[in-house]
């Protein structure tokens, strides 16, 4: 049995997620649930969860104060949320699992099926304490992104980033020291995530860090050339938007 504790500040929304569980999911047992960051942090220590269903914006604060109330955190957690843009941002930076309210029963039990099959496999406290760093940062700005593969989780510096490519399902992420990670996630996931962060595509298969390009070249229709030489092809569609912002930093060549 996986055992659930669910943290849910609306009444009702909380009886609809414990009648979509008690119907579908007979391989959960609700250890308990609350509605306050306070009874959360001292029941969830006394219950030890294996998944915590956590709605963010709740009596006292966010799930985020329960996560950094805990001293360890040892189980999955899926996010359901009608809280702002930015959090449900960091949320995917950490590649944690969330759902929107309303709750869609359909997108809730997918959810917990998915959250299932790696409880055993996959520790969460690397991902949550990058959803935590990102939360605490005092510009807004994301400084960290966790990588999944099918044998690791990486925890990544975006700075560190040059540049991603698209190879159909995949994505590969290149970096300053020469490392490169291959994800199962299309280019696109990322493209609007690093949008604020420096980051432009600038070809159906290209995402650039635009504080490591070394110039444009304007031969052969255009194209980038990044510090460590790399080649990225621009697009005609991009190109006026990517002349603009390497104007402001004067990386165009003559």
């Amino acid at each position: 049995m996986i055992k659930t504790y669910i943290i849910e500040d609306e009444k009702p929304t909380r009886d609809a997620i414990l009648e979509i569980l008690k119907s579908n999911c007979q391989n959960l047992q609700v250890v308990g649930s609350c509605d306050n960051v306070t009874d959360a942090i001292e029941q969830i220590k006394e219950s030890k969860p294996d998944l915590l269903l956590a709605d963010i914006n709740i009596s006292g604060g966010t799930s985020f104060d329960v996560l950094s109330g805990l001293n360890e955190i040892n189980f999955k957690v899926i996010f359901i949320t009608a809280f702002g843009e930015y959090a449900i941002k960091a949320i995917k930076f950490a590649a944690l699992d969330f759902i929107v309210k309303p709750v869609d029963p359909v997108e809730l039990i997918e959810a917990i099926d998915k959250a299932s099959k790696t409880i055993e496999k996959e520790n969460t406290q690397v991902m949550l304490q990058s959803l935590l760093a990102n939360l605490r940062s005092s510009e807004k700005k994301f400084e960290q992104i966790i990588l999944k593969t099918a044998e690791s989780i990486y925890l990544v510096n975006v700075r560190e980033i040059t540049h991603l490519n698209a190879d159909g399902a995949y994505t590969t992420f290149f970096f300053h020291d020469r490392r490169r990670i291959m994800v199962s996630k299309v280019i696109k996931e990322y493209e609007e995530m690093l949008a604020d962060c420096g980051f432009l595509r600038v070809h159906q298969s290209h995402i650039v860090n635009l504080g490591y390009i070394d110039r444009y070249e304007k031969n052969d229709g255009g194209y980038l050339v990044m510090k460590d030489d790399t080649i990225i092809p621009v697009s005609y569609r991009k190109k006026e938007t990517l002349l603009t912002m390497l104007g402001k930093i004067g990386k165009s060549s003559a």
